[in-house]
């Protein structure tokens, strides 16, 4: 299976299905807030192996993956500006990649330079999870906080979406946390692995099926923000 169908739509038995599948079930269901003209520019600042192009480009929309190497279609410099004129993006993506930026500023600012008038951010983060260095890992986020940090970066929030509540998220953690201790495990370890996976991604839908919203929309795993750029 390819990074982009293991992400858009894991196996039962993957132990991230859960939260994966909530986070790809979010940004298809967000994808008309963009607005997006056949056509349209949309630049993936932090894309990996590019997981959700097929989102866009199903969408008709020409896809730009920006990454500091790997197959990204534009090279990044740490430090330095995106190498892509201003104003030249309908809409600018980025998925579970802001907890491991140490300048936020500077990134939000790129994404707003790069963006059109009108266009759109589309964007997503942790809440509450573990430490999970890709190569680092240096921030999470209240609701509050995060739409804050927008604001302070010249957004404005349309809306957020909160995936994962506090039941799931601590059934998950459990799974991750069980998923290293069975490795160790000489022979039968790795082999629990799925069919541990399978009734525990079970409970967690279960157990987000049960959440009151009120406790899920401050108490989230992940958030998904739709934001445009303020006036100047």
């Amino acid at each position: 299976m390819d990074e982009g169908a293991a992400r858009l739509d894991p196996p039962l038995w993957d132990h991230q299905r859960h939260v994966l599948r909530a986070l790809a079930r979010s940004i298809r269901e967000h994808l008309p807030r963009l607005r997006l003209a056949p056509g349209a520019r949309v630049v993936d600042l932090g894309c990996g192996d590019k997981p959700y192009a097929s989102l866009f480009t199903a969408a008709g929309a020409a896809y730009v993956g920006c990454d500091l190497g790997g197959d990204a279609d534009v090279i990044l410099t740490p430090g330095e500006p995106v190498p892509l004129p201003d104003a030249s993006a309908d809409a600018v993506v980025s998925f579970q990649v802001l907890e491991h930026v140490w300048d936020v500023d500077a990134y939000l600012a790129e994404a707003r330079r790069l963006l059109k008038p009108g266009g759109r951010l589309l964007l997503s983060t942790h809440g509450t999870w573990l430490y999970h260095p890709h190569p680092t890992d240096f921030h999470r986020w209240t609701r509050e906080g995060l739409e804050r940090q927008l604001a302070s970066s010249g957004f404005v929030v349309e809306h957020t979406d909160s995936l994962v509540g506090p039941l799931a998220w601590t059934t998950q953690f459990r799974l991750l946390g069980l998923r290293h201790a069975l490795a160790a495990v000489p022979l039968v370890g790795r082999a629990l692995v799925p069919a541990l996976a399978t009734a525990m991604n079970v409970r967690m839908t279960i157990e987000d099926a049960i959440t009151p919203r009120a406790i899920l929309r401050d108490n989230a795993a992940v958030y998904l923000v739709v934001a445009r750029p303020g006036a100047a």
